[in-house]
């Protein structure tokens, strides 16, 4: 199904010249070759093929340009011809000849004649016709390899639109199209880069693809010769892209990096929990993670315990395992030693959910609990945590902590990942399972044989079930009892809530067995592949659809070592069994009262479903041939080898069935009859009426012969053995289809990417028209994808899954192709940066959309045998290999030959094992339908016979058992092995000796070795003769095989050690092709080495593979160049590839040498330091005892040496240091690899350039700092208004400062403040709100109300970043989303919102507060990194250089770079070519011996005063059992060893030190400051928590004035006191005289002038007493806060600051261990000293008293019955405390038989307690149990809270209800009972708040509240109280008593008569009783029993008085 054009010719051209044609069609393009010289006719005779994948409409239009071919300008269009396809689509077959057009739509001279074919779409493949199967793949490679460069631009959009339209688009478009002619990055790295003359400004968009030129040897370059910078770094992506269609990449990376474990850290910070439900609890918070517990403190009686507990779990596995590691945090209500307690409600997420978060954690968010036993309640509280999930090598940056505030709002801060609703509801999840099949044996076969002796039955040896594991709950099926093909029909219910927070759901199947189940396979399904959260998005849902399991090979034996692949670590090396299963998600309706409420695992039948759900059943073909198989390991070498293909069982032919169970289908049966014939063994001959195929799976035996040493390879020369394998499978083939189109798109997305860093990293010009060239393919792409997924939709067996995916992948696409669309638009230079990482994230997405979670058919093995054993395999995925008739479905590596690399199973392919190749294999592999086998040949390089078995001889279609190659070409292959760097260190001392071998088809070659270096410059020819390769030999052009290298370290003893592999791709020359440009000499090249996954440095080489033509090699360009006759027969690489030297002087600072540790147990005492670079060097002068003075005395050296002149190729420069010991011996101590010399090269400056850049920079600035003015503040703001330096005139440039009456405060005080200050110094206070909150005064400040102000200011900087980001990014998104095309405004407002810029700090309050009332304090810059992160290390002069020593190890796990550390070189370096411009040496001042150096100070020993000022440490890791620690400071410089143990902080993990301390050192011996946090014990020694380590030398010689940080404003008293001896004058003056800047000049009216700046500010200062003198330190100190600003001379000060280092414990590498804040200040010491240290000790807690009086209550809720009357009603007494205090409860008196729930108490409670003004915090000191040794310091908000209760005499109290307040928020109380509503407790957020530390005295009423059976909170009583706040000296002065006892006794309440306890006064209450309440009751009584009484006297003498007046006695 193909458009088939011939291109014949085109004629009546005008002139002389080159032509190329391109033809298109439905938006793929081919060209044509460029023909040379032709005159009027130009004869093409070329044919092009498009497959199409839906039928050609009549309306479609073919296009065909011709042009004039430019080598250097763009290819200037001749003439266009259209041609709609109408009569085309009606005949079939068409010959045209026909006139062009031009430009204008107006018809030429010129003609083109063609002859168009058309095949149809019909049925799957069309007839078997036996002239077109042969014909049809040589027409195939010939349109796609030979001629055609066929665009790779994937899936070209339609664009008929846009080429029909006349005039200039039409230019443009072809112009465009033209340059998407390339084939891949690799050819365009190796065949010259294409790029545009540097005059022609090219506007249009670069292809997805680099061009390339065209394969015909004339290459489409434009001028630009051979520049340096076509040198590319892209080696990798140039060896794994393919050229043309036969070849596939091969993938780079060698080692599994699945299965090995790795170190996890998770971090779990109890805080708090909030609104439990249940009364009066004492909960405790369990933690678990995985199988670990962990449990906190217990609080007692409240429903919202504060803990503030840190909890750690340290992990050592994989990364899967951890991901599925579930951590539960759940709320227990009364434990103690004998129970367990009762559950409140629990918490599920897994590890992994954390770790995909940013930053890997969850900060201060807050945990919904839900109780899994009752589905049917609501929530059942809040916990609040952190959680942090930290792998090795992550750092983890917490946020800054200081007040708490904004994190009540729960609400918003739920602990739950983006994206899903904070209601989750409960929902099941039906794992259903089928039946499985084709399960290995497992069992061994004598125990069968026994049995079958026994009993005489033949069993199949597997017990089968299935267990589904998800979210911490595990369920299972029955057990099918001796069954390979158990069938279930079971489904395993899971209730959990949804969305779950736990991603993948684990199907195992295992096998029953009474000692041990092992499992048989793992399978893995992950919830965001099979579900959709968006607002069209679906439930999970899967299947019902066969799963493949992998695992271990099939052979059953009883110890498995491969075992942890069938439980799903690891990749699995075979097929174990295929399972049918599915999966449903209902939500539950939890008020359906039906619904069973338990959250078990539950088992029931399913359904079972029909044979064909899952898909028609297909025969499938699968054909292989190996066309080489080379660098087989000699271990295994001395045996035959053959290869064994599997596919699923089939095929498999030492372990596949389990037993032959062959049920075929017959021809004339039904669909449905048919079954799954997986288990038809390769070996069983059912043989062939008509020919019938029968699978060969495996190659013949053959014997291995030797390649080298270590390498052997099997000798296929030209006949080359194929297997063909049939299979049976469900056909679902739509759904690999699809995933292989996208595929695609991201692999042209991920190459175009990778070609865009390149050309980032190697400065090209013109990156982003590049990028916009690869947006432009993905939208069409993605367009094509479209167009291709949307077709058969209603196939019977697609799955919900498969329609709900399909939707959303178009959803997806769609939407991609707009943005991408949008962005193209958006590209411009500076916005490339930004837009690439969107790019990323597309490419992310679509990997993510690929991946197809319902299997389909089973990946494709490969297995090397040998002696019938599995030795290495590969595994190949069988969407790769699947083909299809459109060209876009076809699998990326079906049809083509892949470079496969085998590796060994499971863990022996793990480290340097793994690394050796067990074999190299070129294989071609297609896999298809059966009937559509017509084309199962077409991509293998042409030019051979098939040779079949002899039942297939005569029949076209039938598979060959091997190709014999008829065509063979010969060839010589040169390595030009010029040099490597950063190789692997592979010997002790931290060097190796490497040589490289080069491998190409069977042979290999070495270079020689190099000893002792990194960075070997070998500069050698390799040249490999008569090499023989098969095929045709236009094929080996664009396809050469590849060559691999692998670097070695020559050791003496024993054999070398492997140290990295890299792969390249010869540039071929065919022996009619001249060598010459462009193409040849080749050019070096960087190549990335890779050591296992890892890196491991790059090869700078080039390959050229030339043919040797019937000349022989006498044609073949002569190998000339010096035979080196040192170097013996070493050929050098020839000068044409060599790089282009020229001279270079390399200038060293040689400074000193910092903590050289022992060698071989020897101390060093007398080191050298010898630099080499490119085989020169100079040696440093020796340093006579390192002990006394580490330094050098000779500063600077320099040695002149020959470098390439493209920067990129430097060699790199070696840094060793030796230790020169008696008798002339030396020992190496460490090397250091200096890899780039970039950063270390002078340019001297041009001078006309100069000036336009100084005045860019200074425009650049002028604009951000105004634009910054004009947006933050009002007035008053600095603006440096600096104008360019003109040469003409010197301009004086103003910066204003505002002086201001009070020069204590800010400089830049806005205008409204100035006159709030003017009122109020008049009005004296004026205004009742502003009497509310007095300023306080300057005697209440210290240090720590400016660094708390600081904090303030930095989070404030912080929000408005992220603010502006989201900003920026929310109007990006919008703009991608509504597709419009405006430029991003943001880009130069956020420049000036960079909060670097200390200078303008936000100096506004925080918006929340208003203006009045915020006071002005000076601030200091809080840096939550450490000082050096932020000035580049402080090596703006001085850099450090770590010598490295040692091995690098092997295992990833132990040796990091830390532990190879042997010391420091400090010195630099500089790097220019040499005769220097006169300038600079006749500069003043210039000192030759300093050359480069100017202006070093000395390094002779130095005495400095060092003062440490220790801040405070957080989220310290704990080192005690109970999960605390108890810190102190340590301190060592030098000899000084500083141990604050006394001072310990007990059981604290944020510790708050304040300290300072003093040390005098000296430089250089003593200048490594070590700052270490201890945990004390009482027993025992004190453990490290973490250290953390200065270089206070950098630090000290930096320009940046790191010594003593820059204050903001100077004063001489007060807490702000200028620390620095030196006055801010006198520093000035300093910094102009090094810097040699005129100036600093004071003059009148406070101006300054330095260099052509002034700058004007205040001029008096106020000292102690109030007095101004006149100064001049305010301006100083402006100029000194604007330095950066000063030309030349001038860079960022150090201002005065606290910076946050991390904590690291050497035991624990790379994972903080909490956080020090802290600053060093240096002064030396023969300056005058510094003044005393300023005192930071922690504030003191201030002592307060709380008095709360309770009132009266109303309303509260009546909970007894009475025992006379059942009347309602309660005895209230209320309950208080202040929170944490429990143990401090005080209790009212009971106010009894309250009927109307009103009580009477005027009681008065006295809490004392100790509070942290500036923490809002309440300071507790107590110990922790009976067993401390001390007190704990706790710091707990100040809450109070207020119960009411319910006194019961015999039985507990029962708890009625609870109010907390806030003491610093918190509702103001109602005037009246009635005015109190549940509103205050519900509705916090729109009350107005009062804090009680400001209000002092507050009265009111407040609700109690409770929680109903419905969870609802309701009104259970109301409390009138009034809190009264006094300072503790307050307190004394008016003291109160308790309860109601003196001093200020409070009046009895009075309460009504029933109030009274009635056994204490039994009389009253009777009276009580009977007078008043019961009076007519009792009188009714009574009068009923006289009555009674007179009845019953009566009954009783009635019969006695009758019978007396009877008998008349």
């Amino acid at each position: 199904m193909a458009l088939v054009l011939q291109l014949r010719s085109v004629s009546g051209l005008r002139g002389k010249g080159d032509r190329i044609a391109k033809a298109a069609f439905r938006g793929l393009s081919f060209y044509t070759r460029v023909l040379e010289n032709c005159e009027d006719e130009a004869k093409f005779e070329e044919t092009f093929r498009w497959p199409v994948a839906t039928n050609i409409d009549g309306n479609e239009i073919l296009e065909i340009q011709v042009f004039n071919y430019s080598k250097v300008f763009t290819n200037r269009l001749i003439g266009t011809f259209r041609m709609v396809l109408q009569k085309v689509v009606a005949e079939g077959q068409l010959e045209v000849t026909d006139t062009l057009i031009d430009d204008n739509n107006s018809a030429i001279q010129t003609s083109v004649s063609i002859e168009i074919r058309y095949q149809a779409l019909d049925g799957t493949v069309g007839t078997w016709n036996d002239k077109e199967f042969l014909e049809t793949p040589s027409v195939h490679s010939e349109g796609d390899g030979r001629y055609s460069l066929e665009t790779d631009s994937l899936l070209s959009g339609h664009r008929h639109g846009s080429d029909t339209c006349p005039g200039k688009s039409n230019q443009q478009s072809a112009e465009r199209s033209f340059r998407r002619a390339g084939k891949g990055v690799f050819s365009a790295m190796k065949l010259g880069k294409t790029r545009p003359s540097k005059d022609e400004q090219r506007k249009q968009d670069d292809p997805a693809v680099l061009e390339t030129e065209d394969l015909d040897r004339k290459a489409m370059r434009y001028g630009a010769g051979l520049e340096p910078d076509t040198i590319s770094l892209a080696s990798v992506t140039a060896v794994t892209t393919n050229v043309s269609n036969k070849r596939s990449k091969p993938d780079i990376r060698m080692e599994p990096s699945a299965g090995r474990p790795m170190d996890y850290q998770v971090s779990i910070t109890i805080i708090e929990a909030r609104q439990l439900v249940g009364l009066n609890m004492d909960p405790v918070v369990c933690v678990e993670v995985g199988e670990e517990k962990k449990y906190t403190s217990m609080k007692e009686s409240t429903n919202c315990p504060y803990y503030n507990e840190y909890f750690v779990f340290d992990f050592h596995v994989p990364p899967d395992v951890m991901f599925d590691k579930i951590i539960k945090l759940s709320v227990i209500h009364s434990k103690n030693l004998l129970r367990s307690g009762t559950l409140v409600g629990s918490f599920k997420m897994d590890v992994g959910t954390v770790y995909t978060q940013p930053e890997h954690q969850f900060y201060h968010k807050w945990a919904i609990l839900s109780d899994p036993e009752d589905l049917t309640a609501s929530l059942k509280g809040y916990l609040k945590c952190d959680i942090a999930v930290v792998g090795k090598g992550d750092n983890i940056k917490t946020p800054h902590k200081a007040n708490e505030t904004d994190e009540d709002d729960i609400e918003g801060n739920l602990l739950l990942p983006d994206g899903v609703p904070p209601e989750r509801q409960w929902a099941r999840f039906y794992v259903k399972i089928y039946r499985a099949e084709g399960l290995p044996r497992m069992n061994t076969s004598i125990m069968a044989n026994v049995k079958k002796a026994l009993i005489g039955e033949n069993k199949d040896l597997v017990d089968p079930y299935v267990q589904v594991a998800f979210a911490g709950q595990k369920g299972k099926t029955s057990i099918q009892k001796s069954c390979y093909e158990p069938l279930w029909n079971e489904q395993i219910i899971f209730t959990e809530m949804f969305p779950p927070l736990c991603r993948r759901i684990k199907i195992q199947i295992r096998d029953s067995d009474k000692v041990n189940d092992v499992a048989i396979g793992t399978h893995f399904i992950d919830l965001r592949k099979v579900s959709n959260e968006g607002d069209k998005g679906f439930l999970p849902t899967f299947g019902p659809a066969w799963v493949n399991m992998y695992g271990s090979t099939r052979n059953y034996t009883l110890m498995d070592e491969h075992q942890e692949l069938n439980e799903g670590l690891g990749e699995g090396v075979s097929f174990r069994a295929r399972l049918l299963l599915g999966l449903a998600v209902e939500i539950l309706d939890t008020t359906n009262p039906e619904i069973n409420s338990s959250t078990e695992v539950q088992v029931e039948q399913a359904t079972a479903v029909a044979d064909n759900c899952s898909g028609k059943m297909e025969e499938f073909f699968l054909f292989g041939a190996f066309l080489e198989a080379t660098m087989i390991d000699r271990k295994i070498g001395d045996k035959p080898i053959h290869f064994e293909v599997t596919i699923g069982n089939y095929g498999n032919q030492v372990d596949g069935s389990s037993k032959p169970l062959l049920r075929r289908k017959k021809e004339g049966g039904d669909g449905d009859e048919e079954e799954s014939e997986l288990l038809q063994n390769s070996s069983e001959d059912e043989g062939g009426e008509d020919g019938e195929l029968v699978s060969v799976s495996s190659s013949q035996p053959m014997k291995p012969l030797v390649t080298d040493r270590n390498y052997f390879y099997l000798p296929y020369l030209e006949k080359k053995p194929c297997i063909y394998i049939r299979s049976w499978w469900q056909d679902q083939r739509r759904r690999l289809y699809n995933a292989n189109i996208m595929d695609k798109i991201a692999d042209k997305l991920e190459e175009g990417l990778n070609d865009v860093q390149e050309m980032i990293k190697t400065e090209k010009p013109h990156p982003e028209r590049r990028l916009r060239g690869v947006l432009e393919e993905l939208s069409t792409g993605c367009l094509r994808f479209l167009t291709l997924a949307d077709k058969d939709q209603h196939h019977s067996s697609r799955t919900r899954l498969d329609r709900e995916r399909l939707k959303s992948c178009m959803r997806e696409l769609e939407n991609m192709a707009q943005q991408a669309a949008t962005l193209r638009s958006q590209v411009k230079r500076n916005t490339m940066k930004d837009k690439l990482k969107l790019v990323q994230n597309f490419l992310q997405k679509l990997r993510f959309l690929a991946d197809e979670p319902q299997h389909t058919i089973p990946d494709v093995f490969i297995w090397m045998m040998s002696n019938n054993k599995r030795i290495a395999y590969a595994r190949i995925p069988s969407k790769d290999i699947l083909y299809s008739i459109v060209d876009e479905e076809v699998g990326k590596d079906c049809a083509k030959v892949k470079t496969v690399f085998l590796k060994l199973p499971g863990k022996r392919g793990f480290g340097p094992a793994g690394w050796t190749v067990q074999a190299k294999m070129e294989i071609y592999l297609w896999l298809g339908l059966n009937k559509q086998r017509k084309d199962f040949l077409s991509g293998l390089p042409c030019g051979f016979e098939e040779k079949k078995v002899p039942r297939g001889q005569n029949l076209p279609s039938f598979p060959p058992i091997s190709l014999l190659y008829t065509k063979k070409q010969v060839f010589q292959l040169r390595a030009h092995m010029y040099q490597a760097r950063s190789l692997f260190a592979a010997d002790s001392s931290g060097l190796s000796d490497p040589f490289a071998r080069v491998f190409f088809i069977s042979q290999s070659q070495c270079t020689e070795v190099l000893n002792e270096t990194l960075c070997p410059t070998w500069d050698q020819l390799l040249v490999f003769d008569n090499v023989e390769l098969y095929g045709e030999a236009h094929e080996m052009r664009d396809d050469p095989p590849i060559i691999v290298i692998e670097i070695y370290d020559q050791d003496t003893v024993g054999k070398a050690d492997f140290m990295g592999r890299t792969f390249a791709k010869p540039v071929v020359k065919m022996s009619d092709e001249q060598y010459c440009p462009p193409r040849f000499p080749p050019q070096l090249e960087y190549y990335q080495i890779y050591r296992g996954n890892a890196t491991a440095g790059d090869l700078l080489a080039a390959f050229e593979l030339l043919q040797i033509g019937p000349g022989g090699k006498s044609d073949l360009p002569p190998i000339d160049g010096p035979t080196d006759v040192d170097r013996g027969p070493i050929l050098p690489v020839p000068l044409g590839i060599r790089p282009v030297l020229s001279r270079y002087r390399v200038e060293i600072l040689f400074w000193g040498l910092r903590d050289l540790k022992r060698v071989n147990l020897a101390q060093v005492d007398r080191p050298r330091v010898d630099i080499e670079c490119a085989g020169k060097g100079v040696q440093s002068a020796l340093i006579q005892n390192y002990k006394k003075n580490p330094n050098f005395s000779t500063l600077v050296k320099w040695f002149e040496v020959d470098l390439p002149e493209n920067e990129l190729l430097h060699p790199p420069l070696n840094i060793r240091v030796v230790d020169c010991r008696a008798f002339g011996r030396y020992t190496l101590v460490g090397s250091h690899t200096v890899s780039s010399l970039r950063k270390f090269i002078y340019r001297p400056p041009d001078k006309k350039a100069q000036q336009w850049n100084m005045a860019a920079k200074h425009l650049n600035g002028c604009l951000a700092m105004t634009s910054r003015a004009h947006r933050s503040r009002p007035t008053g703001e600095i603006v440096v208004n600096m104008e360019p330096e003109v040469p003409i005139k010197k301009m004086d440039t103003m910066v204003k400062l505002e002086a201001n009456s009070d020069a204590v405060v800010k400089v830049d005080v806005t205008e409204e403040e100035k006159e709030k200050k003017k009122k109020k110094k008049k009005g004296g206070g004026g205004g009742g709100e502003e009497a509310e909150e007095e300023e306080p005064d300057e005697s209440m400040l210290d240090w720590w109300s400016k660094y708390f102000a600081s904090i303030e200011t930095m989070k404030e900087q912080l929000r408005q970043q992220e603010a502006a980001a989201a900003e920026a990014e929310e109007k990006e998104e919008m703009e991608i989303g509504e597709g419009s095309k405006a430029q991003v405004k943001n880009k130069d407002k956020d420049k000036s919102k960079a909060p670097k810029d200390d200078k303008k700090k936000k100096q506004q309050p925080a918006p929340e507060l208003p203006e009045k009332n915020k006071q002005k304090i000076d601030e200091l810059k809080v840096y939550n990194k450490e000082l050096e992160a932020e000035f580049d290390n402080f090596e703006d002069w001085l850099h450090t250089f770590n010598l490295l020593r040692g091995k690098i190890g092997d295992n990833d796990d132990n040796a990091t770079e830390e532990e190879r550390i042997v010391g420091r070189f400090k010195g630099s370096m500089c790097v220019y070519k040499v005769p220097l411009p006169d300038d600079i040496t006749k500069e003043a001042g210039y000192d030759p011996t300093f050359g480069m150096f100017q202006g070093i100070p000395s390094n002779d020993p130095i005495n400095v005063l060092v003062r440490v000022y220790v801040v405070r440490a957080t989220d310290l890791h704990p080192a005690d059992i109970n999960g605390k620690a108890d810190p102190y400071i340590a301190i060592k410089l030098g000899k000084t060893d500083i141990k604050d143990k006394e001072n310990y902080i007990s059981k604290q993990l944020n510790p708050v030190f304040g300290k300072s301390f003093d040390i005098e050192a000296t430089f250089p011996m003593e200048s490594m400051l070590t700052v270490a946090v201890y945990d004390w014990d009482l027993v025992g020694t004190d453990d490290l928590i973490g250290e953390t380590k200065i270089d206070l030398e950098n630090r000290f010689y930096s320009k940046h004035r790191a010594t003593c940080g820059v204050s903001q404003t100077y004063s001489i008293h007060g807490y702000n006191t200028w620390r620095d001896p030196m006055k801010p004058s006198q520093i000035l003056s300093k910094l102009c005289k090094e810097g040699k800047v005129d100036g600093p000049h004071f003059g009148p009216g406070g101006r300054v002038k330095v260099a052509n700046r002034v700058f004007t500010g205040p001029t008096e200062i106020e000292d102690e007493n109030g007095q101004k003198k006149p100064t001049d330190e305010h301006l100083a100190l402006a100029v000194l806060r604007h330095w950066e600003d000063i030309p030349r001379a001038g860079c960022h000060l150090v201002p005065e600051h606290v910076e946050t280092r991390p904590l690291l414990n050497p035991d624990k590498p790379g994972i903080e261990q909490g956080r020090l804040e802290m600053w060093v200040d240096m002064f030396p010491m023969d300056m005058p000293a510094p003044g005393p240290a300023i005192d930071i000790s922690p504030r003191k807690p201030k002592k307060y008293e709380l008095r709360v009086i309770v009132w009266n209550t109303d309303e509260v809720v009546l909970e007894d019955d009475d025992y006379f009357t059942g009347e309602k009603s309660s005895d209230i007494f209320v309950r208080g405390w202040l929170k944490g205090q429990q143990e401090d409860k005080q209790d009212t008196d009971v106010h009894y038989h309250s009927l109307t729930g009103e009580g009477n108490f005027n009681w008065r409670y006295i809490f004392p307690f100790d509070y942290l003004m500036a923490e809002e915090k309440i300071v507790i000191s107590k110990k922790e149990s009976m067993f401390s040794w001390d007190e704990t310091e706790y710091k707990i908000p100040a809450r109070l809270t207020l119960q009411v209760w319910d006194a019961d005499h015999f039985s507990a109290d029962d708890f009625l209800g609870a109010i907390e307040l806030d003491l610093n928020r918190f509702p103001r109380g109602a005037k009246t009972s009635k005015q109190c509503s549940l509103e205050m407790v519900t509705n916090e957020a729109e009350l107005p708040m009062i804090s009680i530390f400001k209000q002092k005295r507050v009265k009111g009423w407040w609700p109690f509240v409770a929680r109903d059976e419905n969870d609802e909170l309701e009104i259970t009583g109301k409390v009138e109280a009034e809190l009264h706040l006094l300072t503790a000296e307050e307190a004394e002065k008016s003291p109160a008593g308790l309860a109601r006892n003196e001093p200020d006794p409070l009046e009895k309440p009075n309460r009504p008569d029933t109030s009274f306890i009635w056994f204490l006064n039994p009389l009253k209450s009777i009276k009580y009783l009977i007078c008043t309440r019961y009076k007519w009751l009792i009188i009714k009584i009574v009068l009923a029993l006289l009555l009674l009484i007179m009845v019953a006297l009566f009954l009783y003498s009635m019969p006695g008085y009758m019978v007396k007046k009877l008998l008349g006695a």
